[in-house]
């Protein structure tokens, strides 16, 4: 791994391509770990599919889905650059993150200011490519955004505000399908809720691999508040999670279509993940930090799963 690069970095990726002076720009926005982007971009996936939940599927759903494609990657960017400017002085005392843009002076301040109002702009271009209702919702999450890098000074509790950050997508996605009806139906609440239950939960994994370094800089995190007790805590949380997706599914009509594939990524793919985690092996827990993209993309496909088979069924003459 090149010796400018965090250690938490992948040790390779499209952007070693980037010209030498673009590539600490890059690892401000996280474009190296797409992993922030995607649990970002699944809670809208989910909420555009819970809401089409008896009707299918419409073209411009498409435009939707690119417009959050854009806004997940262009704003986690910005959330990454506003944190690391905020947090640049923890940063240099964490092992893991010392090497990060900021801390390092790879970046000056001045530069990352800058460069997290380009991202606002991109996020601002997928914003307007959303109808007036969605656009509303969307607004209604920049205080909360801002608040969250100071949570882990204030709180034990940071990945239950992450939660109500990173999830706020389900009720966006929701709300730019159901625009001309002018309310956020009841069902995306529901899936909101699991979203953050399960934000919770993965979160804490991933703070596993800071616990020793949190510790000593005061930084607070559900993974030291619940210590030995973590895995007990966390399988709760993806425990509720299922609970409100479940409660989703019912609530918009799709009954087994959505509970029956919930139970299995439970038992299949949930629990033998967190039996795979060992504390005393950091590389463990970010594995299974990242498999969570694996297990957002199977929630989002079994609430998908009804109103794809109405779009298609014309077509299959059925």
């Amino acid at each position: 791994m090149s010796e400018s690069k965090p250690a938490d970095a992948l040790k390779q990726h499209w952007t070693d391509a980037l010209p030498v002076g673009w590539k600490p720009f890059a690892q401000l926005s996280r474009l190296d770990r797409p992993i922030g982007w995607q649990l970002l971009l699944l809670p809208c996936f989910m909420g555009l599919a819970v809401a089409n939940i008896g009707y299918g599927f419409y073209w411009e759903d498409a435009r939707f889905a690119v417009a959050f494609i854009l806004g997940a990657i262009a704003m986690r960017g910005a959330g990454c650059t506003y944190n690391d400017i905020l947090d640049r002085d923890i940063d240099a005392q964490v092992e893991r993150t010392r090497l990060r843009p900021l801390p390092s002076g790879a970046v000056t301040t001045k530069a990352a200011w800058a460069w997290l109002f380009a991202q606002c702009a991109a996020g601002l271009i997928a914003l307007l490519m959303l109808p007036p209702l969605a656009q509303i919702v969307s607004l209604i999450a920049i205080p909360l955004v801002a608040l969250y890098p100071l949570m882990k000074r204030i709180t034990w509790w940071p990945q239950a505000w992450l939660g109500i950050v990173f999830s706020w997508g389900a009720l966006v996605g929701a709300a730019a399908s159901t625009y001309e009806t002018g309310i956020v139906p009841q069902e995306a609440f529901a899936l909101y809720a699991g979203c953050i239950m399960w934000t919770i939960a993965y979160d804490t994994i991933y703070a596993l691999q800071d616990r020793e370094d949190d510790a000593l800089v005061g930084v607070r995190s559900t993974a030291r508040l619940f210590a030995d007790k973590w895995r007990t805590w966390t399988s709760v949380f993806y425990i509720l999670a299922l609970a409100f997706w479940a409660a989703a599914g019912a609530m918009s009509g799709a009954g087994l279509w959505v509970a029956a594939p919930l139970s299995l990524i439970g038992a299949l793919m949930i629990w033998p993940m967190l039996a795979g985690v060992d504390d005393k092996r950091p590389e463990t827990a970010l594995a299974a930090f990242k498999f969570n993209a694996i297990i957002g993309a199977a929630v989002l496909l079994a609430f998908a799963a009804e109103p794809i088979w109405r779009t298609i069924r014309p077509w299959l003459g059925v």
